[in-house]
């Protein structure tokens, strides 16, 4: 069943609706997206309304959080297509401001999350946690949730907001949600629509190297091994490998041993597009 869907393009109005629902005792989640929305993005919608008796989904392309050789102009919009999609999820308010409204003229306050972010998609792009961290600090500002839902494929992204909250003891609650999957298993991304006919064939490897990768440290295969073989089977197939990972969960430290929990994570260029995607190692890498 389709929703009547409210959209605001002001942060006043934004809390205008907010202030409404407070006032009547009901809680509150927001769903942050920058458009392009897939079933991905939806399954946060789905997971906030679970959770809270309003859900808010923001729509922003966030300028700051793209290098200047990224693909900020380029990046897929249909905002007319998204609301159709956020209004049949069930979504109660979509928050679409423009940049001036994010960012007004004489804007100089930026957020940096350390540690987290030196390395992996932190080395490889500069500065892009930094606008990340930005953006989010000021939607959860702006519309006061109770909690906020962001996707396990940017795992990084995830982590960076959790420590963000925490550090300036915002009040709210992070939820990550399940990595949403094409059946052949290529995660979904709004960026996918950039892939060829022959790339989009192509592109499900990545999942299925990293997912071996952890099969093969949940028997007890060193860590080492297992990434630079994934590295030469990928290369092999075409990607430019950015990194290819085994990390802490929680604090994205290398792990070079045998560990309680771990993530495999990776980056790589298939043409033009840029690609990520994560998967947990089973616990039996740690019962050998």
């Amino acid at each position: 069943m389709t929703s009547t869907l409210t959209t605001v393009r002001t942060v006043r109005d934004l809390r205008g609706h907010v202030a409404a629902w407070r006032k009547a005792g009901e809680t509150v989640a927001l769903v942050p997206t920058m458009g392009a929305l897939h079933e991905g993005h939806l399954s946060l919608v789905a997971l906030a309304k679970s959770k809270a008796e309003h859900v808010v989904a923001s729509i922003f392309v966030n300028p700051i959080q793209f290098g200047p050789r990224e693909d900020f102009g380029h990046y897929p919009r249909d905002e007319k297509g998204d609301l159709a999609k956020l209004a049949k999820a069930g979504a109660d308010l979509v928050f679409a401001p423009d940049t001036a409204e994010m960012y007004p003229h004489g804007f100089s306050t930026y957020v940096r999350v350390g540690d987290l972010t030196e390395d992996l998609c932190g080395a490889a792009r500069p500065n892009h946690f930094d606008g990340v961290a930005t953006v989010v600090a000021k939607l959860l500002l702006q519309c006061l949730p109770d909690l906020a839902v962001f996707g396990e494929k940017d795992y990084q992204q995830l982590l960076v907001i959790k420590r963000l909250v925490r550090d300036l003891n915002v009040p709210v609650d992070i939820l990550g949600g399940p990595i949403v999957r094409e059946k052949d298993g290529l995660a979904l991304s709004s960026r996918n629509a950039y892939l060829s006919p022959s790339e989009r064939n192509t592109a499900p490897l990545l999942y299925r190297t990293i997912s071996e990768v952890a099969a093969d440290l949940a028997q007890g295969r060193g860590c080492d091994d297992a990434v630079v073989a994934a590295r030469f089977k990928l290369d092999a197939a075409g990607f430019r490998v950015d990194y290819v990972a085994v990390r802490d969960p929680d604090t994205l430290k290398p792990l070079w041993g045998p560990a309680k929990r771990a993530r495999v994570l990776a980056a790589a260029y298939l043409g033009k597009t840029r690609l990520i995607d994560n998967v947990p190692v089973p616990p039996a890498s740690t019962n050998r």
